[in-house]
């Protein structure tokens, strides 16, 4: 017998794969649903993350909820959208700085488990390079990214939208002209129960990234 939604969630919370290498213990953060039509695959939980117990809870998910042109209660529908990252611990601090990766045993021990749980998802925004190379293999998030109509209509490439975001954002007005509205549009329709619209052709303005 294939195991329950509610069973998963259940090994997921009890997990301890990784216990000994999460400098504040494991507290897997996702939120996902039978209905859910959208799924934003992401990195890993960050400080606020794991102490609140709520995906994004924090200055870049703000950022993306802006990129996505929702509000935080159609976001927090799990009914509607699911979040899952790579990782689905927080994984400490780099010595550095900076976060470091999501653990490795995570995604191939949960990821297909989770994604079975999920027939209706329709699209799947792939947020970060952590994400990008599990789900679509080696490359670059920038090219990636203004090369979105490449992906759908399965996926939608975007970067992490941490403060680092910004400056290329700033640089990059083709993403804010060209790939914002696609992405409002696509994440519209989606929520709204109907298929993908028709994303106009890349404007000769933007002919070279």
């Amino acid at each position: 017998m294939s195991e329950t939604l509610e069973e998963l969630l259940n090994a997921i919370r009890a997990c301890q794969t990784c216990a000994a290498h999460l400098p504040l213990g494991p507290r897997p953060v996702l939120h996902v649903s039978r209905t859910a039509r959208l799924l934003i695959a992401s990195q890993a939980p960050g400080t606020r993350v794991h102490e609140t117990g709520q995906s994004f809870n924090d200055a870049s998910g703000d950022r993306l909820r802006g990129w996505m042109g929702i509000d935080r209660a159609t976001f927090y529908d799990a009914s509607r959208i699911a979040l899952v990252p790579m990782g689905l611990c927080y994984p400490g601090r780099l010595p550095q700085g900076g976060d470091c990766p999501p653990r490795p045993e995570c995604a191939p021990q949960w990821r297909a488990r989770i994604m079975a749980q999920m027939p209706d998802i329709r699209l799947t925004l792939v947020v970060g390079s952590y994400a990008q190379q599990h789900i679509l293999g080696k490359g670059r998030v920038s090219e990636r990214c203004l090369d979105f109509r490449r992906y759908l209509p399965r996926y939608f490439p975007l970067p992490h939208p941490s403060w680092r975001t910004g400056a290329w954002e700033r640089r990059t007005p083709r993403f804010g002209a060209d790939v914002l509205p696609a992405l409002r549009a696509c994440v519209q329709a989606i929520l709204a129960g109907e298929d993908l619209p028709d994303i106009p052709p890349l404007s000769p303005a933007f002919s070279s990234p």
